[in-house]
């Protein structure tokens, strides 16, 4: 492996009430979007708490895996298991390339360069602040594709999705859901909670090919600073869950969009 990047643990000198807070006004953000903020929680760890992108996307990645556990039960609450069995195919589909593009994501991850790295993740970003627009202001359709033509598509989607997912460190329902109800022609719901199941194996691959790596290292230096942002984002994304409504999306998701268009170029900057 070549690679610049700081394979040292490096250790959050930041005080446990400020990082409580941080994950907090993540969770709200998520929460008032019905999604986990990992998009958000990545430029802080940056720009906020000093890790190396490296580093910041191997903890944002085992912050996502609890919060997306978390969420789990209370989606499965909301659409029974039994109703997503029946439609297992759609997340097998998904499945079958979004787990070859989370090995394939974190290894070119942990190649990159540490400059390139910062400049990929501003782009992706970027990415992430246009699916966050067309989700919320475009009519989800459906594409109604043939089979033959609707199970590749599936394939090449969920290897992007897979691959995005393990370089930022996040679980991919951005792309996920609109993917899911375009392509396959489901409801927002049922693609939320679809979203979930793909994402749950997606991630552990990622995060195993990760394990591989010196830099997981910083999950053991850090184990407290993450267990307790973890804590302010489930708290957060409770309250982010009760305020929903009070800001109109209207002026909420462009000021969301913003933020992560400021975020990809600090990142971009970032040396």
């Amino acid at each position: 492996m070549t690679t610049d990047q700081p394979l040292a643990p490096l250790r959050s000198a930041h005080s446990m009430p400020v990082v409580f807070g941080a994950g907090a006004a993540i969770g709200v953000l998520g929460g008032m979007i019905g999604l986990g903020g990992a998009e958000f929680r990545l430029p802080l760890l940056i720009s906020l708490f000093g890790f190396a992108a490296l580093s910041a996307v191997i903890l944002n990645k085992a912050m996502s895996l609890v919060v997306v556990l978390t969420a789990l039960p209370a989606r499965l609450a909301a659409v029974s298991a039994s109703e997503l069995a029946a439609h297992w195919p759609v997340a097998v589909n998904l499945l079958a390339g979004s787990l070859l593009g989370a090995w394939a994501g974190a290894s070119w991850a942990v190649r990159m360069r540490s400059s390139t790295l910062y400049k990929v993740l501003a782009a992706l970003m970027v990415l992430m602040a246009a699916a966050l627009l067309f989700t919320h202001f475009s009519t989800l359709g459906t594409l109604d594709l043939r089979l033959w033509v609707q199970v590749p598509l599936g394939v090449v989607a969920g290897f992007g999705i897979g691959v995005v997912a393990a370089i930022m460190g996040v679980a991919g329902g951005e792309l996920l859901i609109p993917t899911i109800v375009l392509l396959f022609g489901q409801d927002i719901k049922t693609a939320g909670s679809l979203s979930l199941l793909v994402s749950l194996p997606t991630m552990l691959v990622a995060f195993a090919r990760y394990s591989r790596d010196g830099s997981f290292a910083v999950l053991g230096a850090n184990r407290r600073f993450a267990l307790v942002m973890v804590a302010g984002s489930i708290a957060g994304a409770v309250l982010g869950g009760l305020v929903l409504g009070v800001f109109p999306d209207v002026v909420l998701i462009p000021a969301l969009a913003v933020i992560l268009l400021v975020s990809a170029v600090k990142l971009a900057r970032h040396n």
